[in-house]
């Protein structure tokens, strides 16, 4: 069946501020083939230009994403780097560079390019029983989609490579432990807590906290000294103190009230 015939694989809503998007090609435990992730795609755009200002990400069915979908691999003709660099990594980039706050629930089964995607996401919650790392050394490929940073950033090298040596996959508790998740809870509760977060956000200063997110991908990105780092955060302030919400945050403060912020 063509492409263009399928079901969509991806669903987007959007209220109150928060987008959801939800992978939902539960009968391949959410692998990803081309049309799926061109419809991830477009949905981020959807969602950053719906003025979403907060997005949680999920999967439907047994498993947040279990990677690329290979049914359609070619070995011994596919172009890995042409596949990676044309289709999957600009995903990734968009993801990790949204100017929105993102939060990643998995659950089930979280490998390959799903892994990288939730790894873009700003803050992962996981399910405790959830199954996450790289499967890479069962197919004789290599850790992509962004994981060797977040490995090595969240774990450490010498726990980066066991992982990719052994193909050892944690559960949400384990990655909870490791650092490689913020949290991990009961997997019945796991909507309900990244909705009730997503909301929250939300309903903050998302500018500022946009700001944030910034200084934190320039850390990331570049080593800044400390001195371009304070600079940095110094034009940060001066872009929200000219927001209603610092100056509607800093009043209901003198006032003893509760703010009312925008995300303006």
């Amino acid at each position: 069946m063509p492409e263009s015939d399928q079901r969509p694989t991806v669903r987007l809503t959007l209220e109150d501020g928060v987008a959801e998007l939800v992978l939902d090609r539960p009968d391949k435990m959410n692998a990803m083939n081309g049309a799926m992730v061109r419809a991830l795609s477009d949905s981020l755009d959807a969602a950053e230009a719906g003025g979403a200002r907060a997005l949680l990400v999920r999967g439907e069915g047994r498993a947040f994403c279990s990677g690329r979908d290979l049914a359609d691999a070619d070995p011994l003709h596919e172009d890995g780097e042409a596949i990676l660099r044309d289709v999957f990594n600009p995903l990734m980039t968009r993801m990790a560079g949204l100017a929105v706050p993102t939060i990643a629930a998995v659950h089930g089964a979280c490998l390959g390019t799903g892994l990288g995607l939730a790894l873009a996401c700003d803050i992962a919650y996981a399910a405790d029983d959830a199954r996450i790392g790289s499967p890479f050394a069962r197919i004789g490929a290599v850790l992509d989609s962004g994981a060797h940073a977040a490995f090595v950033a969240r774990v450490g090298p010498h726990r980066a490579l066991e992982l990719v040596y052994t193909g050892r996959l944690l559960s949400g508790r384990e990655a909870a432990e490791w650092g490689l998740v913020n949290r991990s809870v009961a997997g019945a509760d796991l909507v309900r807590r990244t909705r009730e977060m997503a909301r929250a956000i939300a309903h903050g200063p998302t500018a500022a906290f946009l700001e944030s997110k910034r200084i934190v991908r320039l850390i990331q990105d570049g080593s800044p000294s400390i001195a371009d780092l304070l600079a940095a955060e110094a034009a940060a302030q001066g872009r929200a103190s000219r927001s209603h919400d610092y100056q509607d945050g800093i009043a209901a403060f003198q006032e003893k009230r509760k703010p009312a912020f925008t995300g303006r």
